[in-house]
């Protein structure tokens, strides 16, 4: 299962290309499930994730974030995926979404979850599925 990147963009993992305001403002005011998240609260979960940044190739303009939060052994929680609105219906969420994945592959991790109120059709293009057995999770605090 292999998903192109368009032209004219590329995605990296290097933190020093992260635009970390430019994230905490896509998150903190339009990302339904971050709204309100402080800067320090963003910045601290860069810092303790894998993250990959998704970059228009002429400017270097970062156009798309996706943080991954990992042992890099049995388990990654992928989040706060997110691509700027005028950079949308050009495939390149799921592009992002393909990135994380083929970048977590070597890691021969047993489970990559994520968690989604509109955009199932992204994540399957991918090979992400509705869990099986939901009635075994359980989550502590916010729902």
């Amino acid at each position: 299962m292999d998903i192109d990147l368009p032209d004219g963009y590329e995605i990296s993992t290097d933190p020093a290309r992260l635009d970390a305001e430019l994230i905490h403002r896509w998150l903190s005011q339009d990302a339904y499930w971050a709204l309100g998240r402080s800067r320090e609260k963003q910045d601290s979960a860069i810092a303790g994730s894998l993250n990959f940044g998704l970059y228009e190739r002429a400017s270097g303009a970062q156009l798309g974030y996706a943080r991954v939060v990992t042992d890099r052994s049995t388990f990654a929680w992928l989040c706060d995926v997110y691509v700027a609105p005028a950079a949308r219906g050009k495939g390149l969420g799921t592009a992002l979404a393909a990135a994380v994945r083929d970048g977590l592959a070597p890691y021969g991790l047993r489970r990559i979850l994520l968690a989604t109120a509109d955009a199932h059709e992204v994540y399957a293009k991918v090979g992400f599925v509705p869990l099986a057995t939901a009635d075994k999770w359980m989550a502590l605090g916010e729902q």
